[in-house]
């Protein structure tokens, strides 16, 4: 069973969301989702609590959706400069054993082929280059079937990051750092977006049986019923979209 590849162009979050959703729970085949880019959001894991996590004062006026997604993981702020890529396998797809370590492990040494570079690690439940972070990752995982996905800085405003709150739980690497000495870009370590891209798919190509697929080809699979976890949240005073 092939790897099938759906690249996505400048596809809103919520909207990327709802397709991984889709695929994890209608489905029995393998995915990578790549999305370049969103319109902006910010996006909570499912069991975020938004007072401890976004400052409501900075995003009163600010006309953008506040998305609570399906799976775990931290909140984020996101945009056109957001890289978003996500894996969808059958448990049986793989030999580890299909827990959250070994599946963030796994993506860990599939992206050192991607980044190709000694600076790049998994530290606690991050990928960082140097000291700072690059990438943030959540995880579902159901009885055949688990999903982990990424969103990648390729760059981030930092106005946009005074949305976010320091949250009361980070990883020990932080060391109280703010968003700003915290995070690092992409764009800084490689020449294009374009170049990035198309280490992944060569190193999905390698080590994969894989096929291009568009929208279209899983429209059927869209349509179908099935439980919808990843909805917009309003805030008090919060205009969202």
């Amino acid at each position: 069973m092939p790897l099938l590849i759906l690249h996505l162009k400048n596809t809103p979050i919520f909207e990327q969301l709802q397709i991984e959703e889709s695929l994890l729970r209608e489905c029995t085949q393998n995915y990578c989702i790549i999305n370049e880019g969103s319109s902006p959001a910010i996006v909570m894991g499912i069991s975020g609590k938004p007072e401890e996590l976004i400052n409501q004062n900075k995003i009163a006026e600010a006309n953008i959706p506040i998305i609570k997604r399906f799976s775990g993981g931290g909140t984020v702020v996101v945009d056109e400069n957001t890289l978003f890529v996500t894996f969808i396998f059958a448990k049986e797809r793989h030999a580890f054993n299909p827990f959250p370590e070994p599946i963030m492990q796994w993506s860990a040494d599939f992206y050192k082929k991607v980044f190709a570079h000694n600076l790049f690690a998994l530290r606690e439940n991050d990928y960082i280059l140097g000291d700072k972070k690059c990438g943030g990752n959540a995880q579902y995982i159901k009885k055949e079937r688990w999903l982990h996905h990424t969103s990648f800085l390729w760059d981030y405003t930092e106005e946009k990051m005074e949305y976010l709150l320091h949250p009361k739980k980070t990883p020990s690497y932080r060391k109280e750092r703010p968003h700003t000495e915290f995070l690092c870009k992409l764009k800084d370590f490689f020449p294009s977006k374009d170049l990035f891209i198309n280490s992944l798919k060569n190193t999905l190509t390698a080590e994969f049986k894989t096929k291009n697929i568009t929208l279209q080809d899983i429209e059927p699979l869209l349509e179908k019923d099935h439980r919808k976890s990843t909805t917009h949240l309003t805030l008090k005073n919060h205009k969202g979209l």
